[in-house]
């Protein structure tokens, strides 16, 4: 069986954020995905952020079924391993130019881009909501807070700092972030004058197996149509300036967000013991 890791949201090897994807065909797994923790086993041998399988499908609501594992745990949503997964079945040729998944968090598309360069993910908007900071927040990150943002479903929080430059000095206080009242924290900033793109943000998610996401495709359902409404633009480009570094074209249209990004595979290997 064949693993791939793919760096998703970037051009270039070494950057984005690495995925593995486990192609799965019903004819070999009729009765459904493997035993859960066979799968919990290898996303925690791969040992990277996200790893996706995803198991063909023959029905007419979607095409293959998709879930995604940290080292740790089995999460809702998952961008840049949705992104990898279609970077994959393009490459193969099990797909055209769109991708219908079926997931925890409802259907999910993807489509090619029309050069070809990359695809766009179509995910639910999440809900924000303004907040007082939760105790402890302030002490963990390590910096002032300017506001606090609930993401509903996505179970994350949105944290707004001073500034660009405030962003990328974060170096939080990762246990005390695993105690927060949340899946993970997306720090954020508009861009500083004369960026090429709209916001920065970082990522921390220690209770989930990840104490720095290098760019969070899901956190950007909450972090585009903020930072859409506040500069009038529905139409935005954020960068996640983790050390790996990775750009996220986001438009959002209402309840739905769509993600645009690169992708490029990094490793073809083999599996040598049963899944």
């Amino acid at each position: 069986m064949r693993i791939r890791t793919v760096d998703a949201f970037t051009d270039q090897p070494y950057s984005g954020n690495p995925a593995g994807v486990v192609l799965l065909d019903e004819a070999d797994f009729p009765a459904g995905f493997p035993d859960d923790e066979r799968l919990q086993q290898l996303a925690a041998e791969l040992n990277l952020a996200e790893t996706a399988f995803a198991l063909r499908l023959r029905e007419d609501a979607a095409d293959w079924a998709l879930r995604w594992f940290t080292p740790a745990v089995e999460v809702g949503l998952c961008g840049h391993a949705t992104l990898a997964t279609a970077h994959v079945l393009h490459q193969d040729g099990h797909a055209q130019e769109r991708v219908r998944f079926r997931t925890r968090s409802g259907l999910l598309t993807t489509e090619a881009t029309p050069d070809g360069s990359g695809h766009t993910l179509d995910f639910p908007t999440a809900a924000l909501a303004l907040v007082e900071p939760p105790e402890g927040l302030r002490a963990a990150l390590g910096a002032p807070v300017r506001k606090v943002h609930t993401t509903g479903d996505l179970g994350d929080l949105v944290v707004e700092v001073e500034d660009e430059a405030t962003v990328r000095a974060l170096a939080p206080d990762l246990a005390a972030v695993a105690a927060l009242p949340c899946r993970g924290v997306a720090v954020t900033a508009e861009a500083g004058a004369g960026a090429e793109y709209d916001f920065v943000s970082r990522f921390f998610a220690p209770a989930q197996g990840i104490p720095e996401d290098p760019v969070t495709g899901s956190a950007h359902t909450a972090l585009a149509p903020l930072w859409a409404e506040r500069l009038g633009r529905a139409e935005l480009v954020g960068l996640q300036c983790s050390r790996r570094t990775g750009l996220v074209r986001t438009e959002v249209l209402g309840g739905r967000t769509r993600l645009t990004g690169a992708a490029v595979t990094v490793l073809d290997a083999e599996l040598r013991v049963p899944l």
